[in-house]
């Protein structure tokens, strides 16, 4: 299968919100307004993964001063500080037929290329315990059960700390 990953446009915020709903639950999952938000705030925060001509999953998060990832930052673009040195990760989204091909992977390997080449500290990201070992191979480090109530789950904190 072939794809691209480009960065995010405002008319991608639906594809978003489509594909978010069939990778999360209902209480978990971000809602076309949001994605409207992010899109308009941290565009360069926001990567797509297109295969023939339409969005088939994606990475987006905002920039943050410090390696932790509070829920109001899911909530809120407005918090996204350009300057900081994280770059989180809200979410990480392949469509149901599309995934176990490499596009999360590759969506993440773009990320993080493109947060290490703009100078940043490293990159943060909650995850549920199944998938700790997944990113745990990209270089992420589990740092404890964050201070978290997204949805009712239960997150865990991973970081990864770029070399500088």
């Amino acid at each position: 299968m072939e794809y691209t990953i480009r960065m995010a446009r405002p008319e991608d915020a639906a594809a978003a919100a489509a594909i978010e709903a069939a990778c999360f639950p209902a209480a978990e999952a971000c809602g076309l307004e949001e994605f409207e938000r992010r899109i308009a705030v941290f565009p360069d925060s926001f990567w797509i993964a297109e295969a023939e001509g339409r969005p088939i999953g994606f990475v987006n998060g905002c920039v943050t001063d410090q390696p932790l990832l509070p829920d109001e930052l899911y909530h809120n673009a407005a918090l996204h500080k350009p300057d900081g040195g994280y770059q989180t990760v809200f979410g990480l989204d392949v469509l149901p037929a599309y995934q176990r091909q490499g596009v999360a992977a590759a969506l993440l390997r773009r990320m993080l290329a493109d947060t290490r080449a703009r100078g940043k500290k490293g990159s943060v990201l909650t995850c549920k315990d199944h998938l700790r070992h997944y990113y745990e191979k990209f270089g992420y480090e589990f740092r404890g059960v964050a201070d978290s109530t997204h949805g009712g789950a239960v997150w865990n904190l991973m970081v990864l700390e770029f070399d500088v």
